[in-house]
């Protein structure tokens, strides 16, 4: 009897063939895999990368795994040494196609072609691994050598961008921890950034206000990969996925007990998180203009 892993290989290149998944679909993630066969994730894992390796799937980027479109034919890759910068890369890319929970060693070693001891030699473990991840991503934004006038424009600067690295790789936000902060030199870079911009306030109210932005800007962020696993598992966007709570929804708006949520459901208003992040970030900088300016007259 073949393996597991090889049966659901065949089972996707059936779909494929015939039509049944066309280019750009979003094949079944590792999850679903796991249920709908009832195998280990390693086994999932290993169904994908085969696929993969066949040239047929492809991983993108916070959508997951799709059809390859069939006129790419699979690219042959040179012998390449095994580094930590081709681990970490390894891992960043599991992470932004099919978020955090899908990062292990046994599934770096799978995407390389590797023995999963292997890695050992170059990240102590997933934890390490994480932590190489974080600062790695990080530095794929600079902030600029002069900054510009005034602490809001370099706190609006700095949030923004911060934001953008978030939007990029989603699974960035939960990965940081404000209460543990890890050793991360490339953050540390974009903290010392801010903190200048507060330069003149007094040192607890100085960490708190920087903290406060940071904070804000990660709690929005931390929607974006619940909601990417969320459409990868439901297949839904969001707006798919909130039609389907109109029929609980509406005998709630209509009892009369909820007068102003019910005001507001008639304006029809999109509720877009890049526009809650604008909106809450002027008001969080509204609110420390009162400790900051009156320091720096």
């Amino acid at each position: 009897m073949p393996h597991p892993y090889a049966r659901i290989v065949a089972e996707l290149q059936r779909r494929i063939a015939t039509g049944e998944l066309r280019p750009g679909d979003r094949v079944p993630s590792t999850r679903q895999l796991t249920q709908e066969w009832g195998v280990a994730m390693a086994t999932a894992t290993k169904a994908l990368s085969t696929l993969r390796q066949q040239g047929l799937v492809r991983a993108v980027q916070g959508v997951g795994t799709v059809v390859a479109d069939g006129r790419r034919a699979p690219r042959a890759e040179p012998e390449q040494e095994l580094t930590r910068e081709r681990v970490v890369a390894a891992a960043i890319q599991v992470a932004d196609a099919e978020g955090m929970a899908n990062v292990s060693m046994r599934r770096i070693a799978t995407e390389l072609g590797v023995a999963t001891m292997s890695l050992y030699r170059h990240v102590p473990g997933k934890e390490e691994l994480v932590v190489l991840m974080v600062d790695t991503a990080i530095a794929e934004e600079s902030l600029p050598e002069t900054p510009p006038d005034g602490w809001r424009a370099r706190l609006e600067l700095s949030s923004r961008l911060q934001w953008r690295l978030y939007r990029k790789h989603r699974w960035l936000a939960p990965a940081i921890s404000m209460t543990r902060p890890q050793a991360l030199p490339n953050a540390l870079n974009h903290t010392e950034w801010s903190l200048r911009a507060l330069a003149g306030v007094e040192p607890k109210a100085r960490l708190y206000a920087y903290l406060t932005v940071f904070g804000y800007v990660r709690g929005v962020a931390m929607n974006l990969e619940a909601e990417a696993q969320a459409e990868q598992d439901t297949r839904l966007t969001p707006d798919e996925w909130m039609d389907t709570q109109e029929d609980f929804l509406k005998p709630l708006v209509d009892s009369g007990r909820l007068p102003a949520f019910a005001e507001l459901v008639t304006h029809d208003i999109d509720f877009e998180l890049e526009d809650l992040f604008e909106f809450g970030l002027a008001r969080v900088l509204d609110g420390l203009e009162k400790l900051v300016v009156p320091p720096m007259r």
